[in-house]
């Protein structure tokens, strides 16, 4: 399974354009090839991929024929995961990349929804010493969509122009945009040749409310679902720390938070369950996250132990522990109680399940209160943490701190949109407080681990011995991550932000 990303950028033309010299933005254009391409795109019959700019399909002709799956990774950017033709058919989606669009699709069948064929004339775009920097692909597109009952409907015809990168930055495709866009071409009215081709492709998108507090929360409940599904199928992909089982555990706890700071003005029967199956997802993507930051965490330590030229047995059994926990994840992924969460965050933000007149409010005044109140419980329990000698209850203790202030930041970055630059403030220094906990507290549970691998029969005694070393120094350090916390505490207990908070 080959991987990339993939940097492009797209213009309308005419049947009558003419390439413009490109020699005035000091690119030297080489010789053209020319190829037929046919594709075959797949979706669901109520399109659900192409929806969220996803496009899944079965290309021949050209130097990269074979399943293609485009994932949106950003602004002109897109991943993509290629498999080739092989023996299962055209009208067989390789099971691997089903697999990876499986949050989208819930189990509704991949069918063909058009044919494209193109017409592909492709010139390098050579910088100096003949390094090529992009690809510029002028296309004459014939394609049509199929009927939902499986019929054609109608035929279409265009011309459009591709810039994809090789080694050059958005920047450089941007500049010969501009020359092309100079000459007569138009920035593209699709996304994509199979959003052209659909024409009537359903909007994923929702609507946006921040004149109430209940539009507040469901508005950012939906980015987040939103931030989860997009890195579902990165997580199962993964093989290594690459930051998407972050992401994804990250937006499944704002999910939490905000339903739980939120509570008052949800209908309790709704929302238990949901938060019931939140955890056990996060839990599921912990097992990874946590090995993921010990072991990277080790690696580094060892490498600042003079004499550790070896790497521990235990160290390569984290490792192995890690693959184990991934493959598990990706299960998780694939089965009936995880396809049921994300059925139910739909029905959830379809018609929320809001109660009371809080959520009827306006936004400024309510969710004021509701980061008001989540702020003075970070402070509290920040205060009782702090009445605490050093030792496991006064580490427990800052870890709940930790996690109030978590929640405080969730619930302040959430408040933006509708209360502007004093949450954003609020924001800011919860998260900073977030920041000196969190380093603590892997302290303590990288001094845990490490202890037990010292203890643990079997070890040999000099992996022992490094384990212990390094278990004193994680004791030692985590003191250290605290010294911040006073002066950052004082901080974040400064009224003037949460004053302006209330329009006061």
């Amino acid at each position: 399974m080959a991987r990339h990303t993939e940097l492009e950028r797209k213009y309308d033309a005419d049947a009558d354009f003419v390439l413009p010299d490109l020699r005035k933005a000091h690119v030297r254009v080489g010789e053209p090839a020319t190829h037929t391409l046919q594709a075959r795109y797949f979706d669901t019959e109520d399109l659900r991929l192409a929806a969220r700019g996803i496009t899944l399909r079965r290309r021949q002709g050209g130097d990269d024929a074979g399943w293609h799956l485009k994932l949106p990774a950003g602004e002109n950017t897109k991943r993509e995961i290629q498999l080739p033709l092989g023996d299962g058919g055209e009208e067989t989606v390789p099971a691997e990349l089903a697999t990876l669009v499986t949050a989208r699709t819930r189990g509704r069948p991949l069918v063909p929804v058009a044919e494209v064929e193109t017409r592909r004339i492709e010139r390098p775009l050579l910088g100096k010493k003949g390094r090529v920097l992009a690809k510029l692909a002028d296309d004459t597109v014939h394609a049509h969509p199929f009927g939902r009952s499986g019929g054609e409907v109608r035929l279409m015809a265009w011309r459009e122009i591709e810039i994809e990168a090789v080694t050059a930055s958005d920047d450089f495709l941007a500049a010969v945009g501009d020359h092309l866009l100079g000459a007569g071409a138009r920035e593209s009215a699709a996304r994509s040749k199979l959003a052209r081709t659909l024409e009537a492709v359903p909007s994923a998108d929702r609507p946006v409310d921040t004149g109430t507090a209940g539009g507040v929360l469901v508005t950012n409940l939906a980015e987040h679902v939103d931030t989860m599904l997009a890195n579902d199928p990165l997580v199962r992909l993964a093989d290594h720390d690459d930051d998407t089982v972050h992401k994804m555990r990250v937006a499944v706890r704002r999910i939490r938070s905000l339903l739980r700071t939120h509570r008052r003005m949800i209908d309790p029967a709704r929302v238990a369950g949901l938060d019931t199956e939140l955890k056990w997802l996060a839990d599921a993507l912990g097992e990874v996250r946590d090995l993921e930051v010990l072991r990277a965490r080790f690696e580094q330590r060892l490498a600042d132990l003079p004499d550790a030229d070896q790497r521990p047995t235990w160290l390569a059994a984290m490792a192995e522990e890690e693959l184990r926990n991934r493959d598990r994840l990706r299960e998780t992924l694939s089965s009936p109680r995880y396809v049921a969460l994300l059925d139910a965050l739909d029905t959830f933000l379809a018609s929320p399940p809001l109660v009371g007149d809080r959520a009827g409010r306006r936004s400024r005044r309510e969710t004021a209160k509701t980061v008001d109140k989540a702020w003075r419980t970070m402070l509290r329990r920040h205060a009782r943490a702090a009445e605490l000698s050093p030792g496991p209850a006064r580490d427990a203790a800052l870890h709940g701190t930790r996690k109030a202030a978590k929640r405080a930041r969730y619930t302040a970055e959430a408040a933006v949109p509708a209360l502007g630059s004093p949450a954003k403030k609020l924001a800011r220094r919860a998260k900073r407080l977030q920041g000196i906990l969190g380093a603590h507290q892997d302290g303590v549970i990288a001094a845990e681990r490490l202890g037990e691998v010292a203890r643990r029969p079997g070890t040999p005694p000099a992996e022992a011995f490094a384990a212990g070393r390094l278990a004193e120094r994680e004791e030692r350090g985590r003191e250290r991550e605290l010294r911040d916390l006073p002066a950052a505490v004082k901080k974040a207990a400064k009224r003037r932000p949460l004053r302006a908070l209330r329009g006061k």
